[in-house]
């Protein structure tokens, strides 16, 4: 197990070098911007900052589902945020978020425009505002918002742990990538034991519980996370399995996937979202293709 020479912590850290890896270029000991930048503001009253990341598609999915319900008033202009750039640390994202995280929302359809930054907190906030997924019963809104608040505090373990070791991290390290590799598949088969009792996380109804942690655990599953499908042996998860292919039907879904998407098939990545006939005229594929 000894992959890297021992360490020995000083009694006071400092940054005295880049931590090497994935992100290296953007990561940072403190907050606040690097630079001047106004970000950009559409025509329709939520302007969403974001990246086709697990955190950035939870959102983009509640978005096109409550258009596909009918909520004309959650129609959105979806702008791109390129955090391998470091846009994230622009003065305008910053004043969205201080925490410098995609996605962020701005919310411009009233008096005075409401910021909402941490995914959670944005689903929160959009299900309650459009009155969709997710449930008005005392009961079954708790067990939903259990499953919401498990997720972000359980991907964390996923993404930052278990996908920093076994992916990004510069040097293979046996003891972290099996101390996140063991808590994962813990995660997973608490998913699996609850969906083996109904079909959504909160019940018999699709809520933002399942929003949430479709594009983290059931990315997963599916293969599309972090080249560990076979290491995981997520095929062992069956119940997560199923309600992975049960969400992944949903054309909401599907096109949700697809917004601020910048990876995987041309035809799948939608860079900006402002209209809902961006996903016939504007994805990669059309754009390459288009007469100069």
């Amino acid at each position: 197990m000894a992959d890297t020479p021992a360490y020995t912590p000083p009694k006071v850290w400092t940054w005295a070098k880049p931590n090497g890896g994935a992100f290296a270029s953007i990561n940072r000991p403190i907050a606040g911007p690097t630079h001047d930048k106004e970000l950009p503001v559409g025509r329709h009253p939520l302007q969403l900052y974001s990246l086709g990341t697990p955190n950035g598609v939870k959102v983009t999915i509640l978005l096109e589902e409550l258009l596909a319900l009918g909520h004309t008033g959650a129609e959105y202009d979806a702008w791109l945020i390129k955090i391998a750039d470091g846009d994230q640390f622009g003065s305008g994202f910053v004043a969205v978020n201080p925490n410098s995280k995609i996605p962020a929302l701005l919310d411009q359809s009233g008096p005075k425009a409401i910021r909402v930054f941490e995914s959670g907190s944005i689903l929160l906030y959009l299900a309650e505002k459009f009155g969709g997924f997710l449930p008005t019963d005392i009961a079954t809104r708790t067990e939903a918002l259990n499953w919401l608040f498990w997720q972000m505090g359980s991907a964390p373990y996923l993404g930052g742990g278990f996908g920093h070791f076994y992916a990004y991290a510069p040097i293979k390290i046996e003891y972290a990538i099996d101390r996140f590799a063991m808590e994962v598949k813990r995660q997973l088969d608490v998913l699996d034991r609850r969906l083996a009792e109904s079909p959504y996380l909160a019940g018999d109804d699709y809520t933002i519980a399942d929003i949430a942690v479709f594009p983290w655990y059931g990315g997963l599953v599916k293969g599309w996370s972090y080249g560990a499908a076979e290491f995981l042996s997520v095929q062992d998860y069956t119940h997560v399995q199923r309600w992975a292919e049960t969400i992944l039907a949903r054309p909401a879904v599907q096109r949700g996937r697809m917004v601020n998407r910048v990876r995987g098939e041309p035809h799948e990545q939608l860079l900006e979202r402002h209209d809902a006939r961006d996903f016939e005229t504007s994805t990669q594929d059309k754009i390459a293709d288009a007469p100069t």
